[in-house]
């Protein structure tokens, strides 16, 4: 019986931590791990994108917000990559901070 006592209060103890750590990070867990997915699926579209997949685009997500950073050869394919991630499923916002980088020879 003590031993019941210990092995559910040191559980009670362990989860009231856990979720402080979550409260106080801002996010729960399901969150980090929905913004983990969208930014996986944000980069499996830059990869399959021809004009895209060779230059350098980072990916941020945060509570469902996506950011992009780095070059993209040309607008059309900025735009159409920020209309394939704004149809992926918890994506509330796109912004583009890409910037256009012309192929030299």
């Amino acid at each position: 019986m003590k031993r019941l006592f210990l092995m559910s209060l040191v559980m009670v103890v362990g989860l009231s931590l856990f979720s402080v750590r979550a409260s106080t990070a801002g996010e729960t867990v399901g969150e980090y791990i929905d913004d983990s997915t969208i930014t996986t699926e944000v980069k499996a579209i830059i990869i399959k994108e021809p004009d895209a997949r060779s230059l350098k685009i980072e990916v941020t997500t945060t509570q469902g917000d996506v950011v992009l950073q780095g070059f993209i050869n040309n607008r059309e394919t900025e735009a159409r990559l920020v209309e394939q991630i704004e149809v992926i499923k918890g994506v509330k916002s796109v912004r583009s901070l890409l910037k256009s980088e012309k192929r030299g020879s």
